[in-house]
């Protein structure tokens, strides 16, 4: 039987301790339990957004295949942010690691508040567009009907985000 693959964008972020090397870390974790990593984009800095009192994030965006389903990728970073120390207890709070699912092929889905996809705040923000932009600009958005690149050039966002 042959396995069917999907491709799954995610976000991974921190600004908590050595984030460049929790980075890397949850990359291979990822590879490890979810699937093949495709394609990486930079590192990228970006002041916090939401809560602003705490140190700049570092971004970067993943395409990873896998043979999971969307409820069993999150479920998976979920145990992967866990193993590595997360804690939950502050929204928009510091953090080790944060695993966000973008998107899941060219699919909706809405599993009410544990998960939703595409990512329902993801065109609101620079942080996530940039680095997606850089591995899947010419990717179609499946509620926007736009591009990433097209969604990263109207986004009125102000937060800078830089390549480190």
């Amino acid at each position: 039987m042959d396995l069917e693959y999907h491709t799954a964008y995610l976000l991974l972020g921190g600004n908590k301790g050595n984030s460049i090397g929790h980075l890397q870390e949850a990359t291979a974790l990822l590879e490890e339990k979810i699937g093949k990593v495709l394609s990486r984009s930079s590192v990228y800095r970006t002041a916090a957004w939401g809560k602003e009192d705490q140190p700049a994030f570092l971004n970067m965006a993943l395409e990873i295949a896998t043979t999971l389903s969307p409820l069993e990728v999150l479920r998976g970073a979920l145990s992967i942010e866990k193993s590595m120390g997360r804690v939950r207890n502050e929204h928009w709070g510091q953090r080790l690691i944060d695993i966000d699912m973008l998107l899941f092929d060219d699919d909706i889905f809405d599993f009410g508040e544990e998960l939703q996809i595409p990512h329902p705040q993801m065109q609101f923000r620079n942080f996530v567009l940039v680095p997606l932009s850089e591995i899947a600009g010419n990717v179609i958005h499946p509620v926007l009907k736009l591009s990433i690149d097209d969604l990263r050039k109207q986004c009125k966002d102000s937060l800078t985000v830089e390549e480190i």
